[in-house]
């Protein structure tokens, strides 16, 4: 695309302000260039950019863009699904609110009904509404745990769940048509402050704010999800959990469970409000240990065991916890899943609500030992591709067909679901359920981290690896599409002393083995490369859905922790080497 042709577009344009165009005119070559060279790719995840002017930007011109291709979609499938309308929501970003409010002001204009909520909240209530309200699609502002300079638009189906790729082609293909300017939108003033605390109100003929009505049946929901009512009774108000939303839209839907429960929680006030800027931490994301910094002092000063940190948009949880010297640690995404994944088993066990045909999902980059945990239990485990969409189809087809009963998913990327009032992750149940699972775990003499210690005597010590290498600039992309096409055409043979026994291109839908024996891997193709090792042993190659990114993944199990680390960077030198 000519990056200058767009650019002198944009500068041109009557809709831009004088501030606006000043800013374009002091840019340099190199600047332009990453701004107009090309528009902001939308996938299946929707589009996630630097917040800035540009073709290649997150701005009220790209929303509205995007906006107005997923309208055109909509009408295509008839005038039902223009009544039953679109869910907006939004995080504690800049501009979150504000391209909201474009995305209920094009859909309207366009004859579609918007539910907009009165608020800031987070995804799985934005995935729960869309479910409530029959709607035909959501939309979702928010970057998740990205650096402040970026935001996002995240699209949803009329099941929860983040779009399908045949739907989300399609929308692609209306937005590729639409011009960034001479969009219309309906004539109505909405801001922030003026539909704050309303609930099932018009303000427009095609607009009505949500907000008090769908919350509560969110949680009078999920309270239901409860497995340990007794414990939580009896310890929850003594119990000492330190929770922090980051400055993100995790603080009222997760403090308002909790109490809802009788859980005491200690809020880290620093980072309690909301915050564009997330001014206490480097980027807001809870799988890093300075996220959780003020959150574990916290818990030093009251002597607590755990913390609790949810994303700007509460879809991951981050938990620290206290072990045996004393010390916090911070826990994986494997970790949490696993310890989640072990209570939810144990106390359906317990209860006799265990069901017989119960089953596990997990991602192809997620530990193999929810496999094993999941097993002595009795529950079946699929593997999905990455992204949570995958889990929620696996939820739909179950539901469907009556084969097996969906007990819990996750990622290893810090993302669950307990229960199927959502059809994305939710850090909001999570945090509940963990937090439930601490005071049942205090009722028979048990730290959560004498927990997982357990489960690694029991089943051996799995260490999970990931790492991501960045390729910026204009080449990025085809730098990483150099490497995946290296890696593919590379003869494996034995890695760090370890032999390799097969390999899956996701791309062909193929799974090859050392003796040259192929099968099929049924699963939807996908830009992935996974080696299988001797004692179960993996390294994955993928690159990331929306970022410049190249994510390794390498798995190991020993029969000691140390041992198992060792192995697992071993691993990823070996591939960061292989890339050089």
């Amino acid at each position: 695309m000519d990056y200058e042709k767009n650019f002198e577009q944009w500068l041109q344009s009557d809709e831009l302000s004088q501030d606006e165009k000043a800013r374009l005119r002091a840019l340099n070559e190199e600047e332009k260039k990453e701004m107009f060279f090309c528009p902001l790719q939308f996938g299946t995840a929707g589009m996630r950019g630097v917040l800035d002017l540009g073709t290649n930007r997150m701005n009220v011109f790209t929303v509205r863009r995007a906006t107005k291709g997923l309208a055109e979609y909509i009408k295509t499938l008839g005038e039902e699904a223009m009544q039953r309308g679109v869910v907006i929501s939004y995080d504690t970003r800049r501009f979150s609110s504000e391209f909201s409010i474009e995305v209920a002001k094009v859909l309207a204009q366009n004859n579609i009904n918007a539910y907009l909520f009165d608020t800031v909240h987070p995804v799985p209530m934005c995935s729960f509404a869309i479910r409530r309200l029959n709607a035909i699609a959501g939309v979702m502002i928010t970057a998740s745990h990205n650096p402040k300079i970026y935001n996002g638009y995240k699209v949803y189906g009329e099941d929860g769940a983040q779009m399908s790729p045949e739907s989300t082609d399609k929308v692609v293909e209306f937005i590729d048509k639409t011009p960034y300017f001479g969009i219309c939108e309906a004539e109505v003033d909405l801001t922030a402050d003026n539909i704050k605390g309303l609930d099932n109100q018009k303000v427009h003929p095609y607009i009505t704010v949500i907000g008090k009505s769908v919350d509560d049946a969110y949680f009078d929901t999920i309270s239901k999800l409860s497995l340990s009512p007794e414990a939580v009774e009896k310890y929850g108000k003594n119990v000492k959990i330190v929770y922090t939303p980051v400055h993100g839209s995790g603080y009222m839907p997760v403090t308002t469970i909790l109490s809802r429960m009788g859980i005491t929680v200690n809020v880290v006030k620093e980072q309690a409000l909301p915050d564009t800027e997330f001014s206490t931490v480097r980027v807001p994301n809870p799988e890093e240990a300075d996220t959780l910094r003020l959150g574990v002092e916290l818990a030093d000063k009251i002597g607590s065991d755990v913390v609790i940190g949810t994303d700007p948009d509460a879809d991951r949880m981050g938990i620290a916890i206290r072990n045996d010297e004393g010390k916090f640690v911070l826990l994986n995404g494997n970790q949490i899943g696993v310890l989640l994944a072990n209570y939810i088993f144990l106390r359906k066990k317990e209860t006799g609500t265990l069901p017989k045909n119960g089953a596990l999902v997990k991602t192809i980059v997620t530990t193999e030992l929810a496999r094993e945990l999941a097993t002595s239990y009795g529950v079946a485990t699929f593997d999905v591709l990455t992204g949570f969409k995958f889990i929620g189809e696996k939820i739909k087809e179950w539901e469907q067909s009556g084969e097996y009963t969906y007990l819990f998913g996750f990622e290893e990327s810090y993302g669950s679901l307990v229960g199927t009032h959502a059809r994305d992750k939710d850090a909001v149940v999570a945090s509940m359920t963990f937090a439930e699972m601490i005071c049942y775990f205090d009722s028979v003499g048990k730290r959560i981290y004498d927990v997982l210690q357990d489960l690694y005597k029991e089943f051996g010590y799995y260490v999970e690896k990931a790492r991501s290498i960045t390729f910026g600039g204009l080449d990025g992309m085809q730098k990483m599409a150099n490497i995946m096409s290296e890696i593919r055409s590379t003869a494996f043979d034995c890695i760090d002393g370890t032999k390799v026994l097969a390999q899956s291109d996701f791309v062909l839908g193929k799974k090859t083995y050392a003796d040259g024996t192929v099968e099929n891997i049924d699963l939807p193709k996908t830009n992935a490369f996974k080696l299988h090792l001797e004692n179960g042993d993996w390294i994955c190659v993928r690159p990331s859905g929306t970022e410049p990114k190249l994510k390794f993944y390498v798995a190991t199990s020993k029969t000691s922790q140390s041992a198992a680390t060792e192995k697992a960077e071993a691993y990823l030198a070996y591939m960061e080497n292989l890339v050089k």
